[in-house]
């Protein structure tokens, strides 16, 4: 089966603004997204990609023209079911502000009873994604054969979701990963069991620089920043 390549949008003015997106159309890339996004033909440049399938909006776009403009050649796909979770009533709003809402304690701590008002749950966000996932796996080895690669641009949380899917985790301990703005997370996909051979990659380490505990005690929903 195909190995599938999960690109994180690159940073967004929503993450900049600590904002909770969503589906909030209009969300662009901020300068360092886009400096980002421009860096990623480079990263990928011996990966021999099958397929790009991408969420429909604003932000993985951008985050993919440069990559696109440098292989035309590549089939390109939308897929709304890899669009960002429908956080609802919760969409645009700080999220300093939602901090302090009784749900967000649930979104940390149990998140399989987490659904938005106005919007969908966690679970259902993970099972459109992961279906999304199995169905083009299949699509992609008929066209392209079992050894192909192939790669989705999305958002934090599906990516975290998918991942937690690959390793039998239960989406109740998902909050445990991280994906950074435009990382790289790499599942292959065997007849039997998927393997994670890459996780929230960057290439850039400052991340792991110790941080003020203040600064992000819970997993930021959405996905966060990332470093500064």
């Amino acid at each position: 089966m195909p190995t599938l390549i999960l690109v994180r949008h690159g940073r967004s003015t929503a993450n900049t603004a600590g904002l909770l997106a969503g589906w909030t159309p209009g969300v662009a890339l901020d300068e360092r997204g886009a400096t980002q996004a421009a860096g990623l033909p480079g990263r990928l440049a011996d990966l021999p990609l099958a397929q790009v399938v991408t969420s429909p909006l604003q932000r993985c776009r951008e985050t993919l023209a440069p990559l696109l403009a440098a292989r035309p050649d590549v089939p390109v796909s939308t897929d709304d079911r890899i669009g960002e979770c429908d956080y609802g009533d919760w969409s645009g709003r700080k999220l300093a502000e939602l901090s302090d809402e009784p749900l967000m304690q649930v979104v940390q701590q149990h998140p399989t009873a987490a659904a938005f008002p106005g919007g969908e749950s966690m679970r259902q966000m993970q099972h459109r994604s992961a279906e999304a996932v199995r169905e083009w796996n299949a699509r992609v080895e008929q066209e392209h054969g079992a050894d192909a690669v192939y790669l989705m641009c999305s958002h934090g949380d599906i990516i975290k979701s998918l991942v937690a899917d690959a390793l039998g985790l239960h989406l109740d301990l998902f909050q445990r990963i991280s994906v950074e703005p435009c990382s790289i997370t790499a599942i292959r996909y065997t007849r039997l069991r998927p393997f994670l051979v890459r996780l929230g990659d960057t290439g850039d380490f400052a991340s792991l620089a110790p941080r003020e505990e203040s600064q992000e005690p819970d997993a930021p929903v959405g996905g966060g920043a990332g470093a500064a």
